[in-house]
């Protein structure tokens, strides 16, 4: 349990009959290419498995290249470019049209919140 709490799959307070509720989802939202596309590092979750495999991103300094490593959360918050790749420079092409698009996601997602639509 305390690995599975490591992870990030269980919180911290979870109890063994926690563990008979977990699901597939709960495992799949730690692997790095889902965390990759849901911290804004690429548009689609397929350009965060092409971009972990080309080796353009990195946890710390270590680059990886498994789209299915399972990311704990100490990890979660080292997850980025690597310095190595042409990305890591923030007027990259592709990182602009990556910012654009995450900016235009939250301006619809805000608006929908004003107007008392669910996002």
């Amino acid at each position: 349990m305390s690995r599975l709490k490591r992870l990030g799959v269980l919180s911290e307070t979870a109890v063994l009959d926690n563990v008979l509720d977990l699901t597939i989802e709960d495992i799949l939202e730690r692997r790095l290419q889902t965390i990759v596309f849901r911290k804004g590092l690429a548009k689609t979750i397929h350009q965060a498995r092409q971009l972990i495999t080309h080796g353009h991103i990195s946890i710390g300094k270590q680059r990886v290249t498994v789209p299915s490593y399972i990311v704990s959360r100490e990890e979660e918050k080292q997850i980025e470019y690597a310095a190595q790749s042409t990305l890591a420079n923030p007027n990259h092409p592709l990182r602009q049209t990556i910012t654009v698009m995450a900016t235009t996601d939250e301006k619809h997602r805000s608006k929908g919140e004003q107007e008392g639509e669910e996002p």
